[in-house]
């Protein structure tokens, strides 16, 4: 899919505004104030699955909009990405890239009481999702031959 396509999909689900999260035990608070997309991509790699003991699921926001507060630790993950996570109850916060100009950081929708009411616009690695992560409705799915092919690297299945 080409820049334009990918912007077409995902232009109806562009938002600007605000919205507050938090981890499980309270102690990092993520503010947006700004754009994010209101709608979820999940992604069923090995090294997800790892680390968020199912599937990933994410909502990118503008990296300039999010304001996050608390005890965050990094994992750098790859040579081109990092996972952010509470230091004190190990909630997972954030995908983001190491490249600091890029524009968007990917956020787990859990963490926003109002991201309970996004879509699942697309799901990825469909091939290496369990049994029992099956997800139904009509969205995107590529499976891992497919991501790679354009997005080649080593996602940790081993």
């Amino acid at each position: 899919m080409d820049e334009a396509a990918r912007e077409a999909v995902i232009a109806p689900h562009r938002r600007s505004g605000q919205l507050s999260g938090r981890c499980l035990c309270g102690a990092v608070r993520i503010e947006i104030d700004g754009n994010y997309v209101a709608a979820v991509g999940a992604c069923h790699c090995v090294m997800c699955q790892r680390w968020s003991g199912m599937l990933f699921g994410s909502f990118v926001a503008e990296t300039k909009a999010v304001t996050v507060t608390g005890p965050v630790r990094n994992y750098a993950s790859s040579s081109f990405s990092e996972r952010g996570f509470c230091e004190t109850c190990g909630s997972s916060v954030w995908l983001r890239s190491t490249d600091p100009d890029e524009p968007e950081i990917e956020l787990l929708p859990g963490l926003f009481k109002e991201a309970a009411d996004f879509v699942l616009l697309s799901e990825i690695y469909t091939d290496l999702a369990p049994s029992y992560a099956c997800l139904r409705g009509d969205h995107r799915r590529k499976t891992r031959a497919e991501v790679q092919a354009k997005h080649p690297f080593v996602e940790g299945d081993n």
